[in-house]
């Protein structure tokens, strides 16, 4: 394939995904340059969950480490002690260095599963290297490049104000710190989500002040989540996790309204324009056939064709035929006589599920018992030699009567 085509091919396939590209012709000059790109991709180490929304920036990267550019993986551990107020409408608690240590493992794990991580298109680099060891004196001249009113323009801080909340110092040089980090990278190129795009931004002022060219940022889709309404985020549990199970991405995109299928086929799945076109063309006939299509088309790009057609063969038999799965842990008790709730805390991890969850899962009514619904935590329950407990709507557990020796 030709220099051309291969720019082309690109163009193409980012088309999808992208919001906004600073700039637009700096990226087509840049992919003509036959020198493979430095990509930075940074992470504050905070919550290691990443969902499919972050993935679709990290498919685009995947694209250019096709045609040789090289992922720096930036793990901010330096910035990750100070917190990105980004988004934020107070203080981040602040994380200890084990904590640090054991997300940035997970991170790796998960970005894994998309980014190639051959040694010459994948590298991990901490931003402690270059702001651990830098000088006041360095620091203090950073600080003297930019002003103060270019940094309180951020939006998180304008909402601040206007509620009167504190603003740290801290905070304040954050933008400063990961724009300093594209310096120390040469960074090429960046992908991110709009949230970032002031820090980013940042980056470029910086390295211009430095000498260098300032990197290309494509900012890319933001959807809602799979509730229909905020973007996808831990906190409201409205995501597809990259480190969710197969089963539960294949539950969690049936749960997606019928309202957002075709975005979602568009942003988050790797078919052509003309199968998607032809599902578009169905969904207001067979909406349901569309939504199975689109959740096996999400677990298969992860986990591949197999475990996806396994994935929505199950669901069929579980929810529309509304068969028990065969796969449910069996869970022994001594005691054929209990209340629902100490029927349930013996089928659950005391380290996965407090007492305080159990309980509301009682009263909400996420529980069954061969069928029959139990709202309450202290009902006595009798187990007779086995019985099938159901906790919301993809969770079994077979009990069964431990037998006397």
């Amino acid at each position: 394939m030709s220099m051309k085509n291969n720019i082309k091919e690109i163009l193409n396939s980012f088309k999808r995904t992208t919001d906004e590209v600073f700039t637009l012709e700096q990226l087509k000059t840049r992919l003509n340059d036959p020198r493979p790109m430095i990509i930075k991709y940074g992470v504050d180490v905070t919550a290691p969950q990443l969902h499919i929304g972050h993935a679709v920036n990290l498919w685009m990267m995947r694209k250019l480490q096709e045609y040789g550019h090289k992922v720096i993986f930036l793990i901010g551990d330096f910035t990750t002690r100070i917190g990105d107020p980004t988004g934020e409408s107070q203080l981040r608690p602040l994380f200890k260095q084990e904590e640090i240590e054991k997300n940035a493992k997970e991170f790796i794990k998960q970005v894994s599963m998309v980014l190639l991580t051959d040694p010459a298109v994948f590298e991990v680099r901490r931003n402690s290297e270059w702001m651990d060891s830098m000088p006041t004196g360095k620091f203090v001249s950073l600080l003297s490049m930019i002003t103060h009113s270019r940094l309180i323009s951020r939006d998180m801080f304008q909402r601040r104000i206007q509620t009167g909340s504190e603003i740290y110092m801290h905070e304040m040089i954050y933008p400063i710190i990961q724009g300093y980090d594209s310096v120390a990278l040469k960074s090429d190129i960046t992908i991110i989500g709009t949230d970032q795009l002031f820090n980013e931004m940042i980056g470029r002022f910086y390295q211009e002040k430095f000498g260098q060219s300032p990197q290309i940022i494509i900012t890319t889709k933001i959807t809602p989540g799979i509730d229909g309404k905020e973007k996808q985020r831990k906190s409201l549990d409205n995501y597809i996790g990259l480190g969710h199970s197969p089963r539960d991405k294949f539950g969690r995109a049936m749960r997606i309204p019928d309202r957002l299928l075709m975005e979602y086929f568009e942003v988050y799945t790797d078919l052509d324009e003309a199968q998607i076109k032809e599902i578009g063309e169905n969904i207001s006939t067979n909406p349901m056939e569309c939504k199975y299509r689109l959740a096996e088309t999400i677990v298969k790009r992860y986990h591949g064709k197999k475990i996806a057609q396994e994935k929505r063969n199950w669901f069929v038999r579980t929810f529309s035929q509304k068969k028990v799965p065969k796969d449910i842990p069996t869970v022994s008790i001594k005691n054929s006589n209990c209340t629902v709730f100490d029927l349930l805390r013996q089928c659950y991890d005391p380290f996965k599920k407090s007492n305080s969850e159990l309980r509301r899962l009682i009263q909400q009514g996420a529980v069954s018992i061969d069928g029959n619904k139990e709202c309450d935590s202290n009902t006595n329950v009798s187990i007779g030699n086995q019985a099938i407990l159901k906790v919301g709507k993809r969770t079994w557990f077979r009990v069964v009567l431990q037998t006397k020796e």
